[in-house]
């Protein structure tokens, strides 16, 4: 029973331990002193200067992320309609490339049939076309039936889609119908650049066979670049066409590039934000699409009360300023800042207005008080 006594009396000593030691961490986890009266020598050595609220004109700035793309237009992917081996090719990632330049050759049987096939349609053409003239005149002085006559005629006129048929294929491989006769006859074709720019993505090696919907290569044109930011819904109505921006990548954070706005998407996605299209204003071959960026957004400046930068001191995540009571006392006051530009800051609480503010050595007042809450 004894026993059961003094190990009761024990925990109840030990609990009462821990509720003075939770007492005293309470206490010492407390906020600061939020004043302090400086010494003639301290008030020299902190380089204390004060002022007032200031009317200043600050600008509000929007940070976006984003990527640069291409234009559907600017951004062209190279395949063989008829598909084919592929002969030759000196491309390479980067190389640049001029409109109407040979990319590429391929070669293929098929690419003879079809002009054989060509070739031979023509031929029989000009004998189906001859009847059919023939059967027209004897059918107009009634000396042939004119069942004769329409069936020489849907014959001229099919054979007339074959060969307009066949034209539609050979200029899709890149030859020119006009120019083919029985003495040029090739199984192989050129692939040429429809556009001017750099070679993306090469798909292919030489004697690889690729189908039709086979991508041999890529080509981007670095003139018509564009810069896709993300937005969210609720800065989209911050946004305009026509608006200037600065970015820059994040391998180059110091060089900003200057872009304009033309086109702001209707279209909200599932993180509630949108795409914002942007051109830039000059064309850098640097910049390729793919690149990550970051663009800050000046909005409309408005006249409001600020304070300098140095005014301004942070403390348990909150903002402070320093207000001077006159004979070199000084407390600390929390404030609520807007946007920060040129080296001043927006100051959104009104209760500062008249007040004698420390505009510089604010930051040697808050050591000071921390200090003194220490000793």
């Amino acid at each position: 029973m004894k026993n059961i006594i003094l190990t009761s009396s024990l925990i109840a000593l030990l609990s009462a331990c821990g509720s003075e030691q939770t007492v005293e961490s309470t206490k010492s986890s407390t906020t600061i002193e939020n004043s302090i009266t400086l010494t003639e020598d301290q008030y020299k050595n902190a380089g204390i200067e004060t002022g007032t609220l200031s009317s200043k004109q600050i600008s509000s700035t929007v940070k976006l992320n984003g990527k640069i793309d291409v234009p559907p237009q600017s951004m062209v992917s190279i395949s063989v309609p008829m598909g084919g081996y592929l002969k030759s090719t000196k491309l390479m990632d980067g190389m640049y490339v001029q409109k109407g330049e040979v990319l590429a050759v391929m070669e293929d049987v098929q690419y003879v049939q079809l002009q054989q096939d060509y070739l031979m349609a023509k031929a029989q053409f000009i004998v189906h076309e001859s009847e059919f003239n023939r059967q027209k005149e004897l059918n107009q002085s009634k000396a042939t039936s004119d069942k004769v006559f329409e069936q020489a005629k849907a014959t001229y006129q099919t054979q007339r889609v074959v060969i307009k048929s066949l034209e539609e294929k050979l200029k899709l491989i890149g030859l020119n119908p006009q120019k083919l006769t029985t003495d040029n006859l090739s199984n192989s074709i050129n692939i040429y650049a429809p556009i001017s720019g750099y070679v993306a993505a090469v798909n292919v090696n030489i004697g690889k066979y690729v189908n039709p919907s086979d991508v041999l290569f890529e080509l981007v044109n670095p003139n018509d670049i564009l810069l896709s930011l993300t937005v969210f819904e609720k800065d989209i109505n911050k946004l305009a066409i026509g608006q200037k921006l600065y970015a820059s990548t994040t391998n180059n954070p110091q060089k900003k590039y200057e872009c304009e706005i033309f086109l702001i998407s209707q279209n909200l996605e599932n993180n509630s934000g949108t795409q914002v299209q942007c051109r830039f204003k000059q064309a850098d071959k640097s910049l390729l699409p793919g690149m990550f960026m970051s663009a800050d957004i000046e909005l409309q400046s408005n006249n409001t009360t600020a304070l300098p930068e140095d005014a301004i001191v942070r403390f348990e995540n909150k903002q402070f300023v320093f207000i001077t009571n006159g004979n070199k006392q000084f407390e600390m006051t929390e404030v609520k800042i807007g946007n920060t530009e040129n080296g001043f800051t927006e100051i959104l609480s009104t209760s500062l207005s008249e007040k004698t503010i420390v505009t510089k050595g604010a930051y040697n007042l808050l050591m000071a008080i921390k200090n003194k809450s220490e000793e």
